[in-house]
């Protein structure tokens, strides 16, 4: 990338970053998914980029990223539904929503709750109840009217409430090999064994630091620049699941509770093809609902 072109970059990297945790709180929960999620902030920031390129006048910058990740995730979800995702019609609602707070229990409810409902019912209700946007900007970045939010966030709250209380997504089986694999990075991450995790590396593999760079393994100096950080400060790996995804968890410090971010590992005939390491991303860790497989 010319220096140019990474300067600009990084000066609209800077301009987003204090809305790109909300970002990815809305498209997490529209996707089910903190990793989908994340893809969608990233599409939907490329597409703003390009476009504040092209305009004149700058836009008002949150309501604006926040229609460009609407229609990112709608957009996402046809694919993923391969059926058409229409908005609701303009009804009359019977329910009228007071307030502009944000439901302390939505924020806290698992990802899962927000699946269970329609795309458009789940706009509206992560947009308004748990982002407290109001219904004049929901409306706004739905690209609909008031009435047709108001009907939609009447539907959501009714089917919310008929959800299961345990809504923690089931976790799936993980084979043998793909656990035993989880684990052997892990352990040898932990054990600081630069040499034997390059050995796991396949000659094409590729890193994705996710919302930094994306390049091949080999020229990364991936590994290197985790072995320069002190052993007592260090990181530590733990095998488990998020979303029903395998990852690594890094804890940073290692004694921490909480995972600080996470590694996904995509293995191909035993070795490993793809990393995307998500350390410039860790408001995902937020998110997540991290359980870790012994």
């Amino acid at each position: 990338m010319l220096p140019a072109m990474a300067e600009a970059r990084d000066r609209f990297m800077e301009l987003v970053a204090e809305v790109r945790p909300e970002l990815h709180r809305y498209c997490a929960r529209m996707t089910g998914s903190v990793f989908d999620g994340e893809d969608i902030v990233q599409d939907a920031l490329a597409k703003a980029y390009y476009a504040l390129g092209q305009m004149r006048e700058p836009p008002n910058l949150r309501p604006w990223l926040f229609r460009i990740a609407h229609n990112a995730a709608m957009d996402a979800l046809r694919r993923r539904e391969r059926k058409n995702v229409e908005l609701v019609p303009d009804l009359h609602d019977r329910a009228e929503p007071e307030g502009d707070e944000v439901d302390p229990s939505l924020v806290e409810a698992a990802l899962t709750v927000f699946v269970e409902l329609t795309p458009v019912q789940r706009g509206a209700l992560i947009l308004k109840d748990v982002l407290g946007h109001s219904l004049e900007e929901t409306a706004a970045t739905m690209d609909t009217s008031v009435g047709a939010v108001k009907a939609a966030l009447s539907r959501a709250r009714a089917n919310v409430a008929r959800i299961p209380a345990d809504t923690s997504p089931h976790a799936r089986s993980v084979s043998e090999d793909r656990l035993t694999n989880l684990r052997r990075y892990a352990d040898l991450f932990n054990d600081r064994d630069w040499k034997a995790l390059r050995a796991l590396v396949g000659e094409e593999s590729r890193l994705d630091q996710v919302s930094l760079v994306q390049r091949r393994m080999e020229d990364a100096r991936y590994f290197d620049r985790y072995a320069e950080i002190v052993p007592g400060e260090g990181i530590r790996a733990v095998p488990g699941l998020v979303d029903g995804v395998e990852v690594i968890a890094m804890f940073r410090p290692a004694s921490s509770a909480d995972p600080a971010y996470f590694v996904l590992l995509k293995w191909t005939d035993g070795r490993i093809s793809l990393v995307r390491d998500f350390r410039y991303v860790p408001y995902i860790g937020d998110e997540a609902r991290f359980s870790a497989i012994t």
